[in-house]
């Protein structure tokens, strides 16, 4: 029988929030796959429970959730009322709140009586210019204390956030805040990377010529304490203005449960991206049933992701202060001085919890940095993956190469629902390749292509079959409802189609084998893209490679494109070598028909490889919105090859 890489002490165990939880509810469950079981089977009561455990500020009302059978239209704690940032901004004291720390070593700590003081300066702001419940504040910052000072501030008084990274093409600001008519803007004069100073005050005159509807830009200084803003019409250093205001106490405008709090985007890969909107009280429950229960985060605990904030982690991090955590902030490039520079950041600040993706691990993999030996890691409890699939390998490098006590927890879920729907728990054990479960309240399943489930060990469809509270609250400027149901629920009837290809286990856990819109058909066959990542990556020679469907003569052939180590090129040897390891460790049907040496591999701002990119260049289509791309030059790499073979 598979042995688990990792299992919970027994005090560990009695010392989680899951425990506490399963008290409080006057539960006897002895899995958590039970108490996932209780927690579909009776979700009105788990989130109720939820609500009184964490200690939510607002009301609940007498409804916890209308219309349970209906995944469009459902409600939860419909006549509740509630303040996202309230509940961030509960505890007061001098413990750290904020810990920030740029790549070139600028660094900056606010504690929990600082940050609420900041908050409320930006709250006297905002209401001094009018503005109300409702309209849009959109941000274009770095991951700074500022941002998520600015992001409280909105939510305060019940406005709605929405905000991207600085890294962002001046048309790709354009594309998302252009669509929600923001009357605020407030950006960055500009930012580092790589050790570079890059300035942001044309593309945010671009921005701000382009959306008539913004009324004021606010200048966080970064790079200047007094950066030139001449060209900007109606724009102001924030360093300006602020202190000619006095902290005071926060008015919180309470609003309904599911009135709106943020806005974030999809990527954008295939077309304008989807503005989708989530709410105040979905998204606070949701972030708390995972730092609480799934993550067991604690009061004091230091919760770091590397993140930018045009990424839902982002928004999932700051939630961390509703527990009253300390939230670690990092800019910049994660390999900057040194490829091993997040972890001597954690080192130093006594990180319990290190947050980062899949190929951040698969790097550090690669290049063989034995991260245990260098770094004292002794507060670490708990790594987080996310992004693309954590491979088996990586499972192994990390508990062998970083720490080998150690709660390593996949997570995936994504920006449609501003949380997770399958990743870790504190008390059950960790299986080499797999997420160890659905999240609490998620009441998920894996279909085939005629909406069955499907038997462990086979591959499918994600789906979820019941509500949850952090379901967008809408599209915006979707009155119908149509784009919102085409996204998510078009392939079947009333149940939420995540658009993961994905494996359940014989431990309750999963697989995940790539996005089903990137699947791989060879023969009719079903391959989920991660399957090939997995058994490539293994060989030495192999940095990082990319699969792709090419539509020939109505069958798909399988394109593998690979970026090799050191300089190394190409040969008949290494191709047959890379087919012999797809036979032996997949199938002949995972077998590309052609593979390519790459010098680069297009990628989305949040990190993520973009097959359908490099399918539409492919088939000589366009790319829409390719300013979503970290990367964009890379696509000409791949334009006129020669696949006719």
């Amino acid at each position: 029988m598979e042995q688990p890489l990792w299992s919970p002490n027994e005090q560990r165990i009695e010392n989680s929030h899951l425990i506490k939880f399963l008290r409080f509810s006057k539960l006897d469950h002895e899995n958590y796959h039970d108490l996932w079981q209780w927690s579909v089977d009776h979700s009105e009561e788990f989130w109720n429970n939820l609500w009184d455990y964490c200690g939510v500020v607002g009301e609940k009302g007498d409804v916890a959730l209308k219309a349970p059978d209906k995944m469009i239209g459902a409600q939860f704690f419909p006549n509740g009322k509630i303040n996202y940032a309230e509940n961030l901004l509960q505890k007061r004291s001098n413990d750290p709140a904020i810990i920030f720390q740029s790549e070139i070593g600028l660094e900056q700590t606010l504690s929990f009586d600082d940050l609420y003081d900041q908050v409320s300066l930006w709250v006297q702001v905002f209401e001094e210019l009018g503005i109300q419940k409702g309209d849009r504040i959109a941000a274009y910052l770095p991951n700074l204390p500022e941002t998520i000072i600015a992001y409280l501030a909105c939510a305060s008084i019940g406005a709605i956030w929405s905000s991207a990274s600085p890294d962002f093409g001046a048309q790709g600001v354009i594309d998302r805040f252009g669509q929600i008519e923001p009357k605020i803007f407030i950006a960055v004069d500009g930012y580092t990377y790589n050790g570079k100073e890059i300035t942001c005050l044309d593309k945010v005159e671009a921005v701000t010529k382009a959306i008539p509807s913004i009324e004021k830009t606010f200048i966080i200084p970064f790079l200047k304490q007094k950066p030139d803003l001449s060209s900007l019409s109606n724009a102001i250093n924030s360093n300006d203005f602020l202190h000619s205001y006095q902290p005071k106490e926060i008015e919180f405008k309470r609003v309904s449960f599911n009135d709106p709090l943020c806005i974030l985007f999809s990527s954008g890969t295939t077309g304008i991206p989807k503005c989708i909107v989530h709410g105040h009280g979905g998204t606070l429950l949701q972030h708390l049933k995972e730092h609480y229960l799934q993550c067991d985060t604690k009061e004091n605990d230091r919760v770091f992701y590397f993140t930018t904030c045009g990424w839902m982690m982002w928004n999932w991090l700051v939630s961390a202060l509703a527990v009253k955590a300390t939230v670690i902030l990092y800019d910049g490039n994660p390999c900057y001085p040194k490829i091993d520079s997040l972890w001597s950041f954690t080192s130093k600040y006594r990180s319990t919890f290190f947050g980062t993706s899949a190929k951040y691990i698969d790097t550090l993999r690669n290049h063989n940095i034995k991260v245990g030996e260098i770094f004292d890691l002794s507060d670490l409890k708990i790594i987080t993956s996310t992004g693309s699939p954590l491979v088996h390998e990586s499972f192994d490098y990390i508990y062998n190469n970083i720490k080998s006590d150690l709660h390593v927890a996949s997570i995936s879920g994504g920006t449609d629902i501003i949380s997770c729907f399958v990743l870790g728990n504190p008390i059950s054990p960790v299986y080499r390749g797999e997420i160890q479960g659905a999240g609490l309240a998620m009441a998920l399943d894996v279909f085939d292509d005629h909406g069955q489930s499907v038997e462990p060990g086979s591959s499918g469809e994600l789906v979820c079959t019941k509500p949850f509270p952090s379901m967008p609250v809408s599209f915006w400027n979707d009155e119908t409802r149509a784009k919102y149901e085409k996204a998510y629920f078009s392939q079947f009837e009333n149940i939420w189609s995540h658009g993961d290809w994905v494996e359940k286990t014989s431990h309750n856990g999963f697989i995940i084998h790539g996005r089903s819109d990137a699947t791989l058909n060879p023969g009719g066959v079903r391959i989920g893209t991660a399957e090939i990542y997995r058994q490539v990556e293994k060989i030495d020679e192999v940095f990082e490679s990319i699969a792709v469907g090419y539509d020939k003569d109505g069958d798909t052939q399988v394109i593998l494109f690979v970026r090799l180590k050191d300089n190394l090129k190409l040969g008949d040897e290494l191709k047959t070598l890379i087919c012999k390891t797809l036979k032996a460790g997949a199938s002949p049907r995972h077998v590309p028909a052609h593979i390519i040496q790459i010098t680069d591999i297009p990628r989305t701002k949040s990190g993520k490889i973009t097959e359908l990119a490099v399918k539409e260049v492919l088939h000589g289509r366009p790319v829409k919105n390719i300013e979503s791309l970290a990367n964009p030059e890379s696509l000409k790499l791949y334009e006129n090859l020669n696949l006719s073979a």
